[in-house]
Parts: structure tokens; C-alpha cells; sequence
């Protein structure tokens, strides 16, 4: 979502607020702006599109001050462009916004009545208003700030910064995530860590309905009663999440070569590889007492879940309720007391991950979730956490993140097969052997990428794309329609195989490329059948299997992905290095912006 930056400082600030919002690209935007004061005077520079814009914006005007805030924002009420760019102004009044204000229309028909004008089409724009029109009234800022707060409805993070003083800066956290970040005779705000790395390395992440005051002298933090409140400080690993991308041309390809090697790092943390057993990981599930698991998840996570289904029910006989989150919040699930929740989150502050995390707090059940930033909300909300060590993912579409969710997925089921007794050592240590492989065999399929990309190239030319694929691949041919869509804007369907018959079959022609993923297994012949129905009525199949499938197709001359022979059981994680490629050279031919795809955000964080 939306990236928020904000500094008390003692050097000008523009052009560290406008480095600091370039570490949150990764999040999704459209458009950005700065706000500094100098001299009493409260000035802006905003441009729509990428920071490049706001940065030659600035170096034809420069914008002085020690004193501001910025961000990069994500269109949600009002096209993106210049006037909708934060900060918006309101009189002496400056604010910058991420979430939505639910309110905004009651608020922005009483403030029209008292004669505000509204500018732009954003819900921001009413806080400005708000804050302006208490410090009318006679409130002193940080009061006027607190006033205007216990208006608003929705989520959101804010800063607020007032023309009359150059040593304050009001942030609010409701929802989106907010830190605060501690210097010496310098404060900072920023909507993570990674934004504030170059500055500290000390920070303090407000709690949902925190309020804060910043001088440069130090911060005082409040609830929505007004009391004050204590949050802990504490050291951030973020400096580490320094990132660029080295020789590769996009992010997104840098993250999928990581992968043999974060994948390595997630397995070790979980699996023994020398005694080949599961570690006795601190766990906040009892998988020999539960009887159900239900797992909520969003857009990539919520398939790394549906694969982590197939694993737990199989190898653990474990029951698994799997939702995407937006519906598990609305839909008022009956909880088990002797059942258990799982979220999965890249990011950790993903709003209806978040919610429905709460629900199952409510319920009294125990709460674990996968998440790579460790002291992300979800994080903290949670009864313990099973992290992935990807480090930082950069591009939007997620990649290594995906592979390291599904490496836990498949080393918990162990854990849980063993602890509930439908796997014997000797079986979960075969399992575990065929873990072990994975990294080797993640490399290998890398080699693939010449051919990948030839096939790319004639992909980038269609406008209609098919996946199928049966058992544990049905969910990888959602994944792969999915990365498509994200980065080269092709539409693309992911099926179960066998529902082929069951209306897509009607789209097949020949103008239609059908990705079919089919590692030769227990059920490839029927997958096989699927694939002739697609040939028989022209359709240009693409086949990624292994060599025995590719011998047993029997289906003239098609398109096909040769990889090297995975056992069934990590099939998932391995074969998901040539749908990302494939959709990754696909975007490339396109000339698409593959790390910043158009509409797209990283981190979720409004519904």
C-alpha cells in the first residue's frame, strides 16, 4: 500500500524523505509527493507516477526545511495524479495518509458546509480539513490533531505537520502499520522499518489505535483516550533489507534466482537435515491434540495454504479449512475448541489476513502464522510464528516468498504426521531426504530459462491463457495464471484439470496457449486425457513435465518444459520456478514495469 515518511530533523529533509520512500516502492504507487516547512512556510512537491518524477520535480524547485513528510501513494479514492498526490494542505495544515476513511463522505458534506473546498477526489483531504478547522477553533496543534483522530472511521496511518511549528509531527496509527524511529536530536515516522534503515536502527512500532507526538527531542506516545501510553523500543534488523538489484534487471528475477538459497535457509531452520528428522521447533499448534486446522491467506499466500492443505490432510490426516481471508472475516466460521488457525502473510500486515486472525483470538484458539517480517503485526498478534527467511522481497509478485511459505507448509506437515502418528520415522524420513533435495533441484530447473524464454516470447503475442493441473499442481496452475496477470496483463485462468470438461473447454481453439503442469505421477494418465482433449480441438499446449512424462504424453509435436524428476511430494515448490519465469521473460517481451505492476501493491493493508 501506500509508503509514509516523515522527519523532525537537523539537516534538509527532502532529499531523505524522498531516498526513504524509494526503499518503499516495493509496497505499490502511483504517485508522491514531499512537505517541508522553512521559515514559517509551508510548501509541497508532488508528481504522479514513479519517484523519478517527484525527483526531477524537486531539482527544478528545491523544497528546503528540516522539518517533513512524505509519501508514495496508491490510488484508492480519486485517479492517480498530481492534485490526488500527498500531502494535502488545509491551511496551516499539512497530511499524508495511508487506508481509507471510511466517513469521509459525512465528513466531507459537513466540512463543505463550513465553507472548506475541496480540491482533490481523496478521503485524505477531509483530515486536513478537520485538523484546520480545530485550530480555528482555538486548539493548540497536538490537541486539534487529537480531535480531528477521534473523527475519523476506517484504517489508517497518518503524519500531520503544522506551519507554525517546525518541531512537530503528529502520527496516528489505525490498521496500516506505523513506527517511529529514535535519533539523536532527530525523530522519524515511516510505515516500516526498512524506510527508516539508513537513519536508526532503533524503533518502536505503534499498537492500533496509538497516537504520537514527534519533537526532535523525543516522542510521546498516546491512546485514542488520550492517556499516555508505554511501547517497547527495540533494535531493528532492517538495515540488512539494503537492497538492490546487483546484475539482474528487475528485482523479480533477482528473487527468483535467490531462491535454492532462501529456501535452503527456511528448510534448515526446520528440519534437521543431518539427523534427518524435524527440529524441535517452538510451537504454538499441538498437532496430536487439534482435530481440525483451518488456514486464511490472501492472493499467493492463500495458494501456498491450498498446497499446505494437500500436504496436512495426506501426511498428517489432519482436516484443513482453507479460506481467503476476505471471505473468512465476513462469513462467521463456527470455531472448534479443539481446532487450531494458521495465517500466512509476506508482509505480516495484510488487513484481512489480519481481521480474520482476530476473529479466531476471539475464538479462543490457537494462532500461528507464516510471515517474513518477524515483528510485522500479524507477527505480533500471533500465539508464535513459523517465519520464512527469504530476507526482503522487493517485486511485487511474490516469488521466493511463495517457495519459502511452501517449504514450511511441507516441513510442518511432517512435523504434524509424526506428532499425530500416521508417519512412522522411516516415512518422515524419506520425506525429509526428498526436502533435502530441493534447493539442487530448484537450481537445475533455473537452467531452463533460455528455453523458458523463447516460449515467453510467443506467450507475450496472446491475450488468453489456460493452466491445468491435478492434485497439488491444480493450485501451482492458479499460481502461474496469477503471476501472468500480475506482471504482463494477460488474462489468465488456472483450473483443476478435471474441470476442464466442465465449461473452460469451450474457450479452446487454436488461437488458445493451455499451460498444463504435469509431472509424471500417480494420476499423470489422467492428466494426460485432459491434454488430449485440449489437442483434439487445436489448442496449443505447453507441457511442463519431466522426462518420463514427456516420453509418455504421446501428443505430437507440443511445446514442452523438460525438468529434471522431482518426487511427488516436493513437486510444488520445484515446479514453481518455471511458471515464474515463465510469466517473468512474458512481462519482459511486454516491456510491462515487472516490480511495479500497474495497480498492484505489495502490502495490502485496507480491505
Amino acid at each position: 500500500m501506500c509508503g509514509i515518511v516523515g522527519i523532525v530533523g537537523q539537516k534538509p529533509v527532502a532529499p531523505l524523505i524522498v531516498d526513504a520512500l524509494k526503499r518503499l516502492e516495493y509496497r505499490g504507487y502511483d504517485s508522491a509527493g514531499v512537505a517541508t516547512i522553512e521559515g514559517g512556510r509551508l510548501d509541497r512537491r508532488r508528481a504522479e507516477g514513479k519517484l523519478v518524477n517527484l525527483e526531477h520535480c524537486i531539482q527544478a524547485s528545491p523544497l528546503p526545511g528540516k522539518i517533513g513528510i512524505g509519501h508514495t501513494r496508491w490510488a484508492t479514492h480519486g485517479v492517480p495524479n498530481e492534485t490526488n498526490a500527498h500531502p494535502h494542505f488545509s491551511g496551516d495544515v499539512a497530511v499524508v495518509h495511508n487506508g481509507i476513511i471510511e466517513n469521509f463522505v459525512e465528513l466531507r458534506d459537513e466540512l463543505a458546509a463550513d465553507g472548506y473546498a475541496f480540491y482533490s477526489q481523496t478521503d485524505t483531504e477531509v483530515v486536513a480539513h478537520l485538523v484546520a478547522r480545530e485550530l480555528k477553533n482555538g486548539l493548540e496543534p497536538e490537541k486539534a490533531a487529537f480531535a480531528a483522530l477521534k473523527r475519523l472511521q476506517g484504517a489508517f496511518a497518518l503524519a500531520i505537520m503544522f506551519r507554525n511549528d517546525d518541531n512537530l509531527i503528529v502520527g496516528a496509527r489505525n490498521g496500516p502499520p506505523l513506527a517511529v524511529g529514535h535519533g539523536t536530536g532527530e525523530m522519524y515516522l515511516g510505515s516500516d522499518a526498512i524506510a527508516l534503515a539508513p537513519f536508526t536502527d532503533s524503533i518502536t512500532y505503534l499498537e492500533d489505535g496509538d497516537w504520537v507526538v514527534l519533537r526532535r527531542s523525543g516522542v510521546s506516545i498516546f491512546n485514542m483516550d488520550g492517556k499516555p501510553v508505554e511501547r517497547k523500543m527495540q533494535q531493528s534488523s532492517a538495515t540488512a533489507f539494503m537492497v538492490d538489484k546487483g546484475n539482474h534487471r528487475h528485482f523479480m528475477e533477482k528473487e527468483i534466482h535467490e531462491q535454492p538459497e532462501v529456501i535452503s535457509h527456511t528448510l534448515a531452520h526446520y528440519v534437521d537435515f543431518a539427523n534427518v528428522t524435524v527440529k524441535n521447533f517452538e510451537s504454538p499448534i499441538d498437532f496430536a491434540r487439534i482435530d481440525r486446522l483451518s488456514i486464511s491467506a490472501c492472493g499467493t499466500a492463500y495458494l501456498a495454504g491450498l498446497i499446505g492443505k494437500y500436504w496436512f490432510e495426506r501426511y498428517a490426516r489432519l482436516p484443513v479449512d482453507i479460506d481467503i481471508a476476505s471471505e473468512f472475516r465476513y462469513r462467521e466460521m463456527p470455531i472448534s475448541k479443539n481446532s487450531a488457525a494458521m495465517f500466512v502473510s509476506q508482509s505480516g500486515e495484510t488487513a484481512d489476513t489480519l481481521a480474520s486472525l482476530r476473529y479466531c483470538k476471539n475464538e479462543g484458539v490457537p494462532i500461528a502464522s507464516i510471515v517474513n517480517v518477524r515483528d510485522s503485526t500479524i507477527a505480533r498478534e500471533s500465539n508464535g510464528i513459523f517465519p520464512t527467511l527469504a530476507g526482503p522481497e522487493i517485486g511485487v509478485a511474490s516469488t521466493k516468498a511463495f517457495t519459502c511459505q511452501l517449504s514450511i507448509f511441507a516441513s510442518l506437515a511432517v512435523r504434524a504426521g509424526l506428532d499425530r502418528g500416521t508417519l512412522t520415522k522411516d516415512q518422515a524420513s524419506t520425506l525429509i531426504r526428498e526436502l533435502s533435495e530441493v534447493p539442487r533441484l530448484v537450481r537445475e530447473a533455473s537452467k531452463l530459462e533460455d528455453k523458458i524464454e523463447k516460449i515467453a516470447r510467443k506467450l507475450s503475442e496472446v491475450r488468453h491463457v489456460l493452466y491445468l493441473g491435478r492434485d497439488t499442481s491444480y493450485p501451482l496452475a492458479m499460481e502461474g495464471a496469477l503471476k501472468l496477470k500480475e506482471i504482463s496483463y494477460i488474462h489468465a485462468e488456472g483450473y483443476a484439470a478435471g474441470e476442464l470438461k466442465h465449461g473452460p473447454i469451450a474457450l479452446i481453439d487454436k488461437h488458445m496457449p493451455v499451460i498444463v503442469i504435469a509431472p509424471y505421477d500417480r494420476i499423470f494418465e489422467k492428466t494426460v486425457s485432459n491434454m488430449q482433449e485440449v489437442a483434439a480441438r487445436g489448442g496449443q499446449i505447453i507441457l511442463i513435465t519431466d522426462e518420463e512424462g514427456a516420453s509418455r504424453a504421446s501428443l505430437g509435436d507440443i511445446e514442452t518444459i523438460i525438468m529434471p524428476k522431482v518426487p511427488e511430494f516436493v513437486t510444488p515448490i520445484v515446479y514453481a520456478l518455471p511458471i515464474q519465469l515463465l510469466a517473468y521473460h512474458t512481462a519482459v517481451a511486454m516491456g510491462t514495469d515487472v516490480d511495479q505492476p500497474r495497480n498492484l501493491a505489495k502490502s495490502v493493508t485496507v480491505e
